[in-house]
């Protein structure tokens, strides 16, 4: 989630802040549909109990807290956006998710559900393991295109909305949502041709849960992000396709070829509709 980060929070620098929410609202929605949907053609995705009683209720509530925070907005006598405190706000239930998780993580040890060392060797020897100075400097380096990567991607979409006539809330739900969710399209990919095809929804949301409360609490802690109306419609859809996962995960714990095939057309029928208001 990076390059969401390096996107919103470079457009909220700029005061370009109707990218900054559609991309993060267009990303989400991208992850859930067509990321999780791509990957369960070829493979089911085998849903875990954890992922439907928490992880993807918490990923509703978060489009729902922001929802609410852009209502909220829409009514302030100052003008429709997120402020410094809901920034704040965001930030907070995001250590919260982060807590809850490494608890997790660590009643999961207890348990003695620790990972296989052995199986972990024979993983180390298929993707071999980098040395620490090389890992430190492909992060930091990593890091730095990024930055400049969301720099030259919000710039250049800005041109091509004036170029073409077309509003930033399009760009960001379509060219610049859909380029930052690349890397969780490549992720998802590349578990399921390892077998891991599992962790194609935890990726995404996981991500979505990121994008919402880190990116766009940073974002709008550094600047107050607009809220216009098209946004909360997008909050709609995102939480209605949320829930149309949810359905999908919990009636046989599994995501198949054929909800696969139903969320890929649920994007791109939502993608006609924003090209078309």
């Amino acid at each position: 989630s990076l390059p969401e980060t390096a996107v919103s929070v470079t457009a909220s620098l700029v005061n370009n802040n109707e990218l900054a929410v559609s991309n993060v609202v267009g990303s989400n929605i991208f992850n859930l549909m067509v990321v999780v949907g791509v990957c369960s053609l070829p493979t089911p995705i085998l849903v875990q109990k954890e992922t439907i009683r928490r992880d993807i209720p918490f990923s509703m509530i978060c489009a729902l807290l922001l929802l609410g925070l852009g209502i909220l907005a829409a009514g302030d006598t100052i003008g429709m956006r997120l402020g410094h405190l809901d920034g704040m706000i965001l930030l907070g239930f995001f250590a919260g998710y982060i807590v809850v998780m490494i608890q997790s993580a660590m009643k999961a040890r207890a348990a003695g559900k620790n990972v296989d060392m052995e199986g972990m060797e024979e993983l180390e020897e298929e993707i071999g393991i980098l040395s620490w100075p090389k890992s430190i400097l492909f992060i930091v380096g990593g890091a730095f295109a990024i930055a400049f990567g969301g720099d030259l991607t919000v710039d250049a979409a800005s041109r091509i909305a004036i170029d073409l006539g077309m509003s930033q809330t399009l760009i960001g739900l379509t060219i610049v949502s859909i380029g930052t969710s690349l890397p969780e399209l490549v992720t998802s990919i590349v578990a399921a041709k390892k077998d891991e095809v599992d962790m194609a929804l935890g990726n995404a949301i996981g991500s979505n849960v990121f994008n919402i409360l880190m990116v766009l609490g940073i974002a709008s802690a550094i600047s107050p992000i607009s809220i216009i109306t098209e946004n909360i419609i997008d909050l709609c859809v995102l939480i209605v396709f949320t829930v149309c996962v949810w359905i999908f995960a919990g009636t046989k714990k599994k995501i198949g070829r054929v909800e696969g095939i139903c969320m890929v057309a649920f994007y791109a029928a939502y993608a006609v509709y924003i090209i078309i208001r």
